[in-house]
């Protein structure tokens, strides 16, 4: 479907990346979301020793594939996110195009790139990030199998799989894959498959655990 924007026009792909990123719902917070789960201990299962579970910052640079039906190749996306507990964060996208997504003190704002200006967009649709989000004190609290929204499995001692349980997330996630890293408590990568021939995958790197991170970073761009 893409395949002139791809070999003739350059900065027409761009701009067709950044609409079919804008409809994969939320993919990167999602993940986010997951990339905590690697620090925290399933009920019955140690993951990770117990010290792990006492988080208070995470900075981590990551690459996203989006791998849809309608793109002739994946789309590649880089960029870094900084989370401190309990709940603030920025997820931020540096290439193709840059994005932010700003949580702090119960607010969520989310920035795009236009004609070099960050602009915030508005009336974005947070409902699924929300519920999301909303699960993270439990999983940090080492409440993991014990959650209303997934179903936890344990594939192999470093591979576990989630599915969901609640409609609401059923028509974006049908399931997703954690990769343990060899340094406990850590994630190499994750991936969330949408359905059939639709799925997002980052892999992160140089990660910082409980450094403190200034409030500025999470309340503006």
């Amino acid at each position: 479907m893409f395949r002139g924007g791809i070999l003739h026009d350059r900065s027409g792909y761009f701009r067709q990346w950044r609409n079919v990123l804008v409809k994969v719902p939320l993919a990167g917070t999602v993940i986010f979301v997951f990339f905590l789960l690697g620090l925290v201990s399933a009920q019955g299962t140690s993951v990770v020793p117990e010290s792990s579970l006492r988080l208070q910052s995470v900075q981590a640079d990551f690459i996203q594939e989006t791998h849809l039906k309608i793109l002739v190749r994946p789309i590649i996306s880089k960029g870094r996110f900084i989370f401190q507990a309990p709940g603030s964060l920025r997820w931020e996208y540096r290439e193709p195009f840059r994005s932010i997504l700003l949580m702090f003190d119960g607010r969520v704002r989310k920035f795009i790139d236009r004609d070099g200006k960050l602009v915030e967009e508005r009336g974005m649709q947070l409902d699924a990030m929300q519920v999301v989000m909303g699960e993270i004190s439990g999983w940090l609290n080492g409440r993991f199998t014990d959650n209303a929204a997934f179903k936890t499995s344990f594939e192999d001692k470093r591979t576990i799989r989630l599915t969901p349980k609640k409609e609401s997330l059923r028509p974006f996630i049908s399931s997703i894959e954690l990769k343990l890293a060899g340094q406990a408590g850590l994630l190499h990568s994750v991936t969330i498959f949408a359905g059939p021939g639709a799925f997002t995958k980052l892999v992160f790197s140089h990660v910082v655990l409980n450094r403190p991170v200034p409030d500025a970073l999470f309340a503006k761009p």
